[in-house]
């Protein structure tokens, strides 16, 4: 699997300690972040994954920043993007079970390493279950056209 990841200057060991296990696993990873400690501004990360994402450069996205909060917003401002901040594995297993969110979001400040990476892997192991769920995900991107009007 591609995968893009994005980071602002507060989770720079999160990313680094993320893009290892996911490599480890065999997957493709795509650094979109900073490896430095210097204020950054976040938005410029996301909106890096979040255009991969939607372009079908890669097959999911994962920020993280220091809540996930600033990511997530700047993230859903892309067309085409269904990023979820989630605070553990299950809030991430049901973002793409339930939502076929494309893009984890998560907060290094608010959680711990281990959760993040728990959360990681059920994100990126946990299909979407389409059914009833696929109406609903269509009305959220429908609301994207009403942006125009």
């Amino acid at each position: 699997m591609k995968i893009a990841i994005g980071n602002d200057h507060a989770a720079v060991e999160e990313k680094q300690a993320v893009v290892s296990a996911l490599q480890a696993l065999g997957h493709e990873v795509s650094n979109f972040g900073t490896d430095t400690f210097d204020s950054t501004d976040y938005p410029d990360y996301a909106a890096a994954v979040a255009k991969a994402v939607a372009k079908h450069d890669v097959d999911l996205g994962i920020l993280i920043c220091g809540t996930g909060i600033g990511m997530s917003i700047a993230a859903n401002k892309v067309c085409g993007i269904r990023a979820a901040l989630c605070h553990s594995a299950l809030t991430a297993a049901k973002s793409r079970e339930h939502n076929d969110a494309n893009i984890l979001c998560c907060g290094a400040r608010v959680i711990d390493l281990a959760t993040i990476q728990e959360a990681v892997k059920a994100f990126i192991t946990t299909p979407f279950a389409a059914g009833r769920h696929a109406r609903r995900v269509q009305k959220m991107m429908d609301l994207e056209a009403q942006c125009d009007q």
